[in-house]
């Protein structure tokens, strides 16, 4: 080859050395490639009397997330058919679920919308213009451009920046689906508590009511024996204050009722005035959780699962942020006609067409790039930090609510003992203060006492069922589809009820 030929080769070996370095290096824009598995113990703490006897204290296990694992109709384990028509309302009228779904929509058509930029852009293009120009004895001439065609453009994808974005924005929407689960798990969990602390109340009510009329029937007793002279005026009054006193007591339970009707209307969508409840009996069964079941269960905690999808998302944007570095390069093209008279537009020889390809590599931005890999890495930091803090407050809600129903299981029964025994008292104080062999002040104690030790018997029911939907509602959802560590454990009436469908 000439001297001459190899001059003129040299510039064009300069001009793409930038790019083919660029491809060498591109694969440091790699964001790393899965977040590693959190470590979970194979066990919950309030549930080591389940564990295995040959499984060593302290036993850790590694987990893969499964956010897909289903988490069944739980709240039809209370066997209550008002509490699943309030939940399935909810679920399909709730505020919050739908502003959670249009959420959910909006990052998909994002995602769309980036992974867009990945195709070829195709446009049709026409117009036309009218000028005037000077002519060879310089004047004025008068003309008309008439255009139409079509442009091509297409961005060479070589260092990962458009994919690495697309697969950000997908993993945003999945992660936002993972959020509407976990807000329609939580408007579950919310309809069922308020239902059934509703019911609770009701309880309450009618055991206060009862007190009233017994009291009201000690004082009619009190008022004959006081106009026979057998008793004083004090003692007429002192019945009279513990009416009263418990008459009080019932309104602010009817007060308490009415903000939890008030709160379940908002809950299913209706509104609060147009929304009414009838009283009834609280039958609703109490489903316990089998022993064993394992800890891997937080693994499919929707909040956990988007958690995680923000991590990746911030990975990948860290891979975009590096690819920042490197060339963008495009492709372009564009062919059509072009006359001065409308009716030449699309004669062959008034055809154009032209294509070109663009390489961009800024020089100096001021560190812009830099800080932008840097805010993408402290993202990814954050990111990781609020994964690893879900699950962190995931085993708190769990062992939180296990301790909580182990706690009230042993209170119950305490508190069973208690009202047996207040009962038994009062029998005993009514039939000696009609005898006249007790005083008035005894009999009032009694049933002060049995009335204070019913309500706290109700009152200590009631957080049971409190406890056991929030254990649901912290280990994702129902546990009937899980395996149960202890062998020969009595099904549930989850289990049951998934049997059954």
């Amino acid at each position: 080859m000439s001297s001459t030929s190899s001059s003129l080769h040299r510039p064009w070996r300069a001009a793409w050395l930038p790019l083919l370095a660029a491809l060498v290096l591109a694969g440091c824009a790699t964001a790393p490639a899965e977040l590693p598995s959190f470590d979970m113990p194979a066990q919950f703490r309030e549930q080591a009397g389940a564990q295995p006897a040959d499984a060593p204290p302290g036993h850790w296990t590694r987990s893969a997330p499964a956010e897909s694992q289903p988490r069944g109709e739980w709240w039809r384990a209370f066997g209550d058919p008002l509490l699943d028509q309030l939940v399935e309302r909810a679920v399909a009228r709730n505020t919050d679920i739908e502003a959670a779904a249009a959420r959910l929509s909006e990052a998909r058509a994002l995602a769309r919308s980036t992974d867009a930029d990945r195709a070829p852009q195709i446009g049709l293009a026409a117009g036309g213009v009218r000028s005037a120009g000077l002519d060879r004895n310089l004047s004025p001439r008068p003309s008309t451009l008439v255009t139409a065609g079509v442009d091509f453009s297409y961005e060479l994808d070589l260092f990962g920046k458009l994919s690495r974005a697309s697969e950000a924005a997908k993993l945003d929407a999945d992660s936002r689906a993972g959020l509407l689960q976990s807000t329609r798990l939580l408007v579950e969990a919310e309809t069922a508590q308020t239902y059934l602390a509703l019911r609770a109340v009701d309880a309450e009510r009618a055991l206060v009511r009862d007190t009233v009329e017994a009291y009201r029937d000690t004082l009619r007793l009190t008022q004959s024996r006081e106009r026979a002279g057998d008793v004083a005026e004090l003692d007429v009054a002192r019945v009279e204050t513990e009416v009263a006193s418990t008459e009080s007591e019932g309104l602010t339970l009817d007060r308490r009722r009415a903000e939890l009707e008030h709160a379940l209307a908002v809950l299913v969508g209706d509104l609060a005035s147009d929304f009414a409840l009838a009283s009834g009996d609280w039958g609703s069964a109490l489903p316990t959780i089998p022993p064993g079941v394992p800890a891997t269960v937080l693994t499919r905690r929707p909040d956990i699962s988007a958690a995680q999808k923000s991590v990746f998302a911030a990975q990948a944007r860290v891979g975009v942020a590096q690819a920042a570095w490197f060339p963008d390069i495009a492709l372009t093209g564009g062919g059509g006609y072009a006359s001065a008279d409308i009716g030449d537009l699309l004669k062959w020889s008034a055809r154009s067409w032209g294509i070109g390809a663009l390489l961009a590599l800024p020089v100096f931005d001021g560190g812009r790039r830099e800080a932008g890999v840097q805010g993408a890495a402290a993202r990814l930091d954050g990111a990781l930090a609020s994964y690893r803090a879900q699950v962190l407050v995931a085993f708190r809600e769990v062992e939180d609510q296990l301790s909580s129903l182990r706690i009230l299981e042993q209170q119950s029964g305490v508190q069973g003992k208690a009202v047996a025994s207040a009962t038994r008292a009062t029998a005993l104080s009514d039939s000696r203060y009609r005898n006249g062999m007790v005083s008035q002040l005894d009999l009032l104690d009694a049933r002060r006492s049995e009335l204070h030790n019913r309500r706290q018997a109700l009152q200590v029911k009631s957080a049971q069922y409190q406890a056991t939907v929030a254990l649901i509602r912290a280990l994702g959802g129902s546990w009937d589809t899980l395996p149960v560590a202890a062998a020969g454990a009595e099904r549930t009436p989850v289990a049951k009820l998934a049997a059954a469908r």
